[in-house]
């Protein structure tokens, strides 16, 4: 104790003769007395004694739980403990807060124009029409400046995914769709000449391939004979998304083709479904004379139960609406119309 006592005093001792030499070296005027000289001890000696007294700094292990990486890691693991708490917390706060107040959602006939807005208002909501007073509401409803469309859209119960359950057909509409429809034959010889004599729009092969393959497709409606199919191969990647590839099944395919034509010209239409598993079909137009759109409606709901597939189970027709361009749909009572369909065909 001694010998540490001697070494603070003699540090001490050393650190006020450099401070008094600093001083006399640098502000000479300033007077050091015996009393300013033992002050400064005294502060050198509590300092010295200060950094003696405090303890060493503990040192960490190489290995085991006091090392490095063991001390990081507990205080990552405590980190991880004291969020997973907070959250904890944070959900049971949320879990007994009232709910908040779900978005009301706005109604969709505001979305609309005056016009259809009024046309809505004769029909009844949540009412099934029979399929006369549905074709009336459809012809009344009827917004538009031009001659509307009506139409009809059947949702079957079929899977659209399922090759056995498609379907496909075609109908000719008794008194037509109102609309002219350009018919194409790509045929030579004696089936073109029928063609023209039929009333064809464009017959020919060569041009006409010319013509689809640059993307000039000025047709409604594209009949083949079937020694020509092949041919038409070529441009299957133009005419089949537009649905104007010729068909055996719509008898766009076929060796008569002036009889193609004629049905062609004289109202016949191809149906099939779509992904959803609905068929939309054109029966004609706002200006029809009523008895004119039920014969068109009728003959097509007809082909359509014709068409039912030998694998569909259930419901096969769900839900049966008529509608105009761009006005308000109506809801028909579909069992009870197709129970009369099928009632009448018998």
């Amino acid at each position: 104790m001694a010998e540490a006592k001697n070494r603070e005093e003699i540090m001490a001792a050393e650190e006020t003769h450099d401070e008094i030499a600093e001083i006399q070296e640098t502000a000479p005027e300033v007077e050091l007395t015996d009393d300013v000289v033992a002050e400064a001890e005294d502060q050198n000696l509590e300092k010295s004694g200060a950094k003696e007294s405090e303890p060493e700094d503990e040192h960490l292990a190489k290995a085991g739980k006091r090392s490095a990486k063991a001390v990081r890691e507990a205080e990552a693991e405590e980190a991880r403990q004291e969020a997973k708490e907070h959250r904890a917390e944070q959900d049971a706060a949320e879990d007994a807060a009232p709910p908040k107040p779900k978005r009301q959602m706005p109604n969709p006939l505001h979305q609309h124009g005056k016009k259809y807005r009024q046309a809505s208002e004769q029909i009844e909501n949540g009412k099934a029409y029979t399929l006369d007073e549905a074709l009336d509401l459809a012809q009344k409803t009827a917004t538009t400046k031009f001659d509307s469309t009506v139409e009809l859209h059947i949702n079957l119960g079929v899977d659209p995914r399922q090759a056995d359950q498609m379907v496909r057909s075609s109908v000719v509409l008794p008194h037509g769709t109102g609309k002219t429809i350009r018919v194409a034959v790509f045929a030579d010889g004696k089936a073109a000449e029928d063609a023209k004599t039929a009333g064809a729009d464009l017959v020919g092969t060569d041009k006409l391939l010319a013509d689809i393959e640059k993307g000039k497709l000025e047709f409604d409606m594209l009949v083949a004979t079937p020694d020509k199919m092949a041919t038409l191969g070529r441009v299957a990647k133009v005419l089949g998304p537009r649905g104007l590839m010729p068909n055996p099944k719509s008898g766009t395919v076929t060796p008569d083709v002036a009889k193609a034509v004629r049905e062609a010209k004289a109202g016949k239409v191809e149906f099939r479904i779509d992904k959803s598993a609905i068929v939309h079909q054109a029966v004609g137009k706002v200006s029809f004379k009523p008895e004119d759109l039920r014969e068109n409606a009728s003959a097509f709901l007809s082909a359509v139960l014709k068409a039912k597939p030998a694998a569909t189970k259930g419901t096969y027709v769900k839900a049966l609406s008529a509608t105009t361009s761009m006005g308000p749909a109506v809801k028909v009572d579909a069992a009870a119309t197709i129970q009369a369909i099928s009632t009448g065909r018998k």
